[in-house]
């Protein structure tokens, strides 16, 4: 009765080195994420005029997709810090002299890992799904929505290729003041546009500009002769200028998990259905490779025995073999992709590290290089 809570103590000290460990390791590899992608979106707030809130929520957004990437990797670094330490400090030798088996020195790893393969489902089936769809609408409106980003007053705003419109300033009422428009999309009849004041209108074609008490200079091809028009109200359309569409096609990361596994080929097309299908296997397994990567750390270090020299090459086997894994399921993914009938690789690459590392823990296939030490050895 007396080992049971002894167990429970112990298993309690090395998960809270782990968890305290991995939050540490997580949030770094975060912060280096988010500082490397919000480079991307700069561009936006020198040239768009976009918020800096704007600009930190459209960042944030990036963040749940990341997670699932980086929650698996950290675990792996602090599962072998943490055993690896533990080795060093000749703790596991007093542990299992105590009667605590490789199995037993692994649960706490196992059940972190156990704890973020469920985050991981939460994220990658519920809320990557959302933060994509929120991400990609809101990228698409900075980027079409001429009134509030792309129309900024004092400058000479570019619409595609032949198009820009100056604004002096905006009044109150949202009205343009001193407008200046140059439409070259034309190349033989490039125009001149000057009014007092204007509005944006939206239509069922697009956006326009309506200009208002104003004039209209246009150079006559051949002649030279300017030609000279003065007008009460004249619109400038930017449909042919800026290419925005009213429908924006969801990419298969942005659909829910329910809607990946109902729809058909005849919806989106054989090449978007195979990537809809592989982003699907993918959500589904990519959870796995938390207690996968826990696993593999844990049985390598715990089944190695202790070396007065270091841990070092099995530090570098598990290493090799999570970057194996890693880079097997991005191939695999890939092929997929060309070839649905090589899904169930998919899941395959994702159960063999579980299955290795609880062979390996409850029946080692190879021998310690040494028998337990005694208590004169770990003094």
């Amino acid at each position: 009765m007396s080992i049971i809570p002894a167990m429970s103590g112990i298993t309690r000290y090395i998960l809270r080195q782990m968890v305290v460990g991995m939050l540490f390791v997580s949030i770094a590899l975060t912060c280096v994420l988010w500082l490397t992608q919000s480079l991307r979106f700069v561009e936006m707030i020198v040239n768009k005029g976009l918020s800096i809130g704007s600009f930190l929520k459209l960042t944030m957004l990036l963040m749940p997709g990341f997670l699932v990437v980086i929650i698996p990797i950290s675990l792996f670094a602090v599962v072998l810090f943490t055993y690896n330490k533990l080795i060093a400090d000749r703790e596991l030798v007093v542990l299992r002299a105590a009667g605590l088996s490789h199995l037993a020195l692994a649960r706490p790893a196992m059940v972190l890992g156990l704890v973020t393969t469920a985050l991981g489902y939460l994220l990658s089936c519920w809320i990557i799904p959302v933060t994509v769809r929120d991400f990609h609408e809101m990228h698409w409106t900075i980027r079409n929505d001429i009134s509030n980003v792309l129309l900024q007053e004092g400058m000479f705003n570019k619409f595609g290729d032949g198009l820009t419109i100056y604004v002096r300033s905006r009044s109150p009422a949202g009205e343009l003041l001193g407008l200046l428009v140059h439409d070259k999309r034309s190349p033989n009849r490039a125009v001149t546009l000057m009014a007092e004041k204007g509005a944006l209108v939206y239509t069922e074609t697009g956006p326009r500009v309506l200009m208002i008490n104003g004039n209209r200079q246009e150079v006559t091809p051949g002649t030279g002769k300017l030609s000279l028009l003065y007008f009460d109200s004249y619109t400038v359309d930017f449909a042919t200028a800026t290419g925005a569409k009213r429908d924006r096609f969801r990419d298969a990361r942005e659909r829910g998990t329910m809607e990946l596994l109902s729809i058909s080929e005849g919806d989106v097309g054989p090449q978007e259905y195979r990537r809809f299908k592989v982003e699907m296997h993918s959500r589904l397994t990519a959870p796995l490779y938390n207690l996968g990567f826990a696993l593999l750390a844990a049985c390598i270090l715990l089944t190695a025995g202790f070396d007065r020299r270091g841990q070092l090459a099995q530090v570098l086997i598990s290493t090799g073999l999570m970057v194996g894994v890693q880079a097997a399921a991005l191939g695999i993914s890939n092929v997929a992709t060309g070839n649905l009938t090589l899904a169930p690789a998919i899941y395959l690459n994702a159960v063999i590290p579980i299955g290795f590392g609880l062979w390996v823990l409850t029946s080692p296939p190879w021998q310690r290089r040494r028998a337990p030490a005694t208590v004169g050895d770990s003094a």
